[in-house]
């Protein structure tokens, strides 16, 4: 079996580069228009440009996302954009109408994937996208590891992709029209308010005014929030499948985020191309540790039942936050530091490694890296120099616990 591509996501040109320090074989992002994630920071032209240069001279890949579905203003722009992409040798472009799909042809020979939007939960409709020139379809959240094992045997000869982990929508395939109902904004041209999240109650119509809750609880209720997707603790099953990507949600997410998962899950797909697969417990802790609503397993071992959801807040859970990157590495025990977070002299903090096993250790003096002066205490966006061996390189992450 073919070790599975890693894909992650790049809401920007750091998260870019820390998926790939962390170990990601290919990530994905979007450009100023065409995507699903308009809120993220997204790439120009230029920075795109650069972005594929910078991940082919790494041997990684870029695929680009023109998954919206749109509407004839916006298909009547596409083919320029479209044509960018391929001189830019992107290595694929993620799309779910078909319109689109026949214009990426049209004009281009980049490889298209099937977007999870376009709801593939079947053999044939994977099977037709086949026959009609995709490369790969990104199978649809609702589709358990049963059904992907037989789609994977019906149809062997084309890329399936997968999600493994992250933020989940209520509705199928995230095809949704609340956020367009309630706000005005189009979840299917990026601009969702995730209005799943909100906190809803029951008005009776001859009651206007008379808030009911759905439930007694004091908290109120999330009836549409579902918790986040995360397949760490049945890994092995999922590899055993034998997808040719495996796809971590995340565009909008901070880099610290796509550290840590990004790591966590690598670990993983190489210790079972090892041979030697365990399920460790502390993959889990790592994935509590950055943002997330809590776990489900979602479809992938049985249709998703009352504990799927969170009912009681929409804030996210986390053990730790980012404090610190490692800017430039002077020597193996000077280094300079970009403060993202509060950080104090004598704070327990860990260095998130890109491979191997994280260092935990006490934040020694550190000094001002333009003036020299020493401060007990780093505030966010200041550059301080420390000496302290700690084996670490550029691009490594430093974290406390809260």
């Amino acid at each position: 079996m073919k070790k599975p591509e890693l894909l992650s996501p790049a809401g920007n040109y750091e998260k870019m580069e820390t998926a790939f320090h962390y170990g990601a074989d290919a990530v994905y992002m979007g450009g100023e228009l065409f995507n699903l994630r308009a809120l993220a920071d997204n790439f120009t032209n230029e920075q795109m440009s650069s972005a594929v240069l910078y991940a082919h001279s790494m041997g990684k890949k870029v695929y680009v996302t023109l998954n919206v579905i749109p509407h004839n203003r916006e298909i009547d722009m596409m083919d320029e954009y479209i044509k960018f992409l391929s001189g830019l040798k992107v290595d694929g472009v993620i799309v779910s109408d078909l319109g689109v799909f026949d214009l990426v042809r049209s004009v281009s020979d980049i490889p298209i994937s099937i977007s999870t939007q376009a709801s593939n939960t079947n053999w044939r409709s994977v099977k037709m996208f086949k026959e009609m020139g995709a490369k790969r379809v990104i199978l649809a959240r609702e589709v358990s590891l049963r059904e992907m094992i037989q789609i994977r045997q019906r149809v062997p000869d084309i890329e399936l992709e997968a999600f493994i982990h992250g933020a989940m929508c209520i509705s199928i395939s995230g095809r949704c029209l609340i956020s367009n109902y309630l706000a005005q904004r189009d979840a299917n041209m990026g601009l969702c308010t995730h209005s799943c999240r909100w906190k809803y109650y029951l008005m009776e119509e001859k009651r206007p005014g008379e808030y009911l809750p759905v439930f007694e609880d004091d908290h109120g209720t999330y009836i549409l929030n579902s918790k986040d997707l995360c397949t760490i603790e049945f890994f092995d099953e999922v590899l055993d499948v034998g997808l040719d990507s495996l796809k971590i949600e995340g565009r909008i997410k901070g880099a610290f985020y796509n550290a840590v998962v990004t790591k966590t899950y690598r670990q993983a797909v190489d210790m079972y191309f090892r041979g030697d697969y365990a399920y460790n417990p502390f993959w889990m802790e790592e994935l509590r540790s950055v943002s997330n609503r809590q776990f489900t397993s979602g479809f992938y071992l049985n249709p998703p039942d009352s504990d799927s959801q969170n009912y009681t807040t929409t804030s996210y859970f986390y053990t730790h936050q980012f404090v610190a990157k490692v800017l430039e590495k002077i020597s193996s025990s000077e280094y300079i530091l970009e403060i993202r977070n509060q950080v104090l002299q004598g704070e327990e903090v860990d260095l998130v490694r890109s491979t191997g096993e994280n260092l935990t250790f006490f934040m020694p003096p550190m000094e001002d890296a333009l003036t020299g002066e020493e401060c007990e205490t780093a505030n966010t966006n200041r550059k301080v120099r420390i000496f302290k061996a700690l084996d670490a390189v550029v691009g490594d992450m430093i974290r406390k616990k809260i």
